[in-house]
């Protein structure tokens, strides 16, 4: 295998073979090209390639291997992962955003550029859903290759790789599988939970289900009121039936022109979405409602098009250090020490807690196998610090560990694919999303398909020796 010295020589030999755009750091649109949303990671890959089809991905691959870089997929990087440096191709995926609805199979193909939010829209028209998350902004390949936890049929559905039928991907070899729960099935399911790990998912097909409303949104308190909330939402997801997902977050804001003025400060927000009769949602809200003063209250019917509404997430890129675990219990001592550490007078930098409810379906096996597991634990969470512009992100790199130290008696061991931070990208991070059974699977797989580590660029996996 060549180096990147020779990354000149390589380039006049492949960039003509391409229909897609070529970009080195010297290129007009190469910082267009590797800009992301979460700022905490940035990339300043050899190589950018803006991929438009299937075999220009394959070539993007091949040109790697020659000039002896790594390759890294990049979409929206909404979840960051470690930095693409020089020795990096970057296939950017965004120019494959083709989307085919089949509304009697109920499926949808979408290639590896879609975004979640086109995607619902897209599917909506045929009376559909999705099995999307909570941002429309994020790509729905790389979300659901991670598992998928959807925040409006999540807990019916489960995860969203249960829903995936067949995926197109070029493995290290620069080879185009399509593969699926008979054709190659330990390739397809590595992929689901081994994300990026395998090679670069070139177009997914997945079920969507007859879904047209929700009742759906969410309702705001005053942090003062936080214990008796948390207490509420406790008590509701403790017997909560599968038809109602929701989680929970608390947010610690400064006062700033983009925010609200009832969110200045420390407020919870409860986020809710019922598929079914919106009386019996209504019930089920009634103690909620009831816990203390609602400041907002934006609960009503919606189409599943309209997820985004649910949580209102940012738009805008930041930087932003996040600390995930998995929470086995949710108790009245974990509201105390919960608060403790992030309630209303307690001094916190941390901006956001958020608590997001598993179970119902989220806990079922999948019909093929694939590496998304965990699916024993009751809620999953994340602390989130905003870094403010002009500091570096590496004096904020343990904002949100407080959380998590604090919480331990109640922390399921280990992580989850959907779960994973930069934190978690280091040796030996992303093993713990594994249980020993399905980490020694995924190596075995990786010496397979990428013995030479060609996708190192992501939470790796890396082959067995």
């Amino acid at each position: 295998m060549q180096t990147n010295n020779n990354l000149k020589d390589v380039l006049d030999e492949f960039a003509d073979t391409m229909e897609g755009p070529v970009f080195t750091p010297d290129s007009a649109g190469y910082e267009r090209e590797i800009s992301v949303f979460n700022l905490s990671v940035t990339h300043h890959p050899a190589v950018v390639v803006g991929a438009t089809c299937p075999a220009d991905v394959a070539q993007a691959v091949l040109m790697a291997r020659r000039a002896g870089l790594g390759v890294a997929v990049l979409r929206t990087g909404h979840g960051p992962t470690l930095p693409a440096g020089q020795d990096t191709l970057v296939v950017n995926t965004s120019r494959m955003s083709g989307i085919a609805i089949d509304a009697a199979a109920r499926t949808a193909c979408v290639e590896a550029g879609v975004l979640s939010g086109d995607l619902a829209e897209a599917a909506a028209e045929y009376g559909l859903a999705a099995l999307v998350g909570s941002s429309p902004g994020v790509g729905i390949v790389g979300y659901t290759l991670s598992g998928g936890a959807s925040l409006t049929l999540g807990r019916m559905h489960g995860w969203a790789c249960d829903h995936v039928l067949s995926m197109g991907v070029v493995t290290a070899d620069g080879e185009l599988h399509q593969v699926s729960g008979s054709h190659e099935p330990e390739l397809f399911g590595a992929l689901l939970g081994g994300k990026s790990n395998f090679g670069v998912v070139t177009s997914m097909t997945m079920s969507l289900f007859p879904v047209t409303r929700l009742h759906a949104g969410s309702l705001f308190f005053s942090g003062a009121d936080a214990h008796a909330v948390l207490e509420a939402y406790r008590e509701l997801t403790a017997n909560a039936p599968d038809e109602l997902t929701s989680a929970l977050a608390i947010f610690n804001f400064p006062p700033l022109p983009n925010i609200p003025e009832f969110m200045h400060g420390m407020t919870v927000s409860v986020r809710l979405s019922y598929l079914g009769d919106p009386a019996a949602a209504d019930a089920l809200l009634a103690p909620l409602r009831a816990a203390a003063p609602v400041l907002a209250d934006t609960v009503g019917q919606i189409g599943p098009e309209d997820f985004a509404s649910i949580s209102n997430d940012p738009v805008e890129p930041a930087a932003a250090v996040e600390h995930f675990a998995l929470l086995r219990h949710f108790e009245p001592a974990t509201i105390d020490s919960l608060l403790d550490v992030v309630g209303i007078d307690s001094g916190t930098s941390v901006n956001i807690v958020d608590i997001r409810h598993l179970g119902g379906a989220f806990a079922n096996p999948p019909r093929t196998r694939n590496a998304v597991g965990a699916r024993d634990t009751e809620f999953a969470m994340f602390a989130l610090t905003v870094v403010p512009p002009g500091l570096p992100v590496e004096s904020y790199s343990n904002a949100g560990l407080e959380v998590l130290e604090r919480l331990a008696p109640w922390l399921r061991p280990g992580k989850h694919p959907s779960f994973l931070s930069p934190a978690d990208a280091g040796e030996g991070g992303p093993a713990q999303a594994y249980d020993a059974a399905t980490l020694h699977w995924l190596r075995r797989l990786k010496a397979e398909y990428d013995p030479g580590n060609t996708f190192r660029t992501n939470h790796n996996i890396t082959p067995a020796g």
